[in-house]
């Protein structure tokens, strides 16, 4: 895997939590109900949720390219640097608590996602 496909799955990575951290967003502070088509409608047509489908759909793109460079035993792994992302952003953004518990997870998942890199980059 070269340093450019690794900052590809880095980028498809941050345009996928964007769009998490978007829907969030268009989420948050709603009285939404999911009990008749017209609420889940209106619900989609936030643009809060517009453009985090929207970024999903730029990623999607991206990762079908990503998939034609890197193995999939590599890239999708390296993906995971999402739920890092995930939690400092929740945090940052949406002031969700970090627990001891969530570091211990976000240095497991460093840790995995090292041994991928290494052994991929060793070849």
């Amino acid at each position: 895997m070269t340093l450019f496909n690794a900052f590809l799955i880095l980028l498809n990575t941050l345009i996928l939590v964007s769009g998490q951290f978007l829907w969030k967003i268009g989420m948050t502070n709603r009285s939404v109900s999911f009990d008749s088509i017209g609420a889940i409608f209106r619900v989609m047509i936030s643009p809060y949720i517009l453009s985090g489908l929207f970024l999903y759909g730029m990623a999607t793109v991206l990762w079908l390219f990503i998939l034609t460079k890197v193995p999939l035993s590599v890239a999708y792994p390296i993906q995971s640097i999402a739920y890092i992302l995930a939690v400092f952003g929740a945090y940052f953004f949406f002031q969700e608590e970090i627990t001891l518990w969530k570091i211990i997870g976000v240095f497991l998942i460093m840790a995995g996602v090292s041994f991928i890199g290494i052994s991929e980059f060793q070849k």
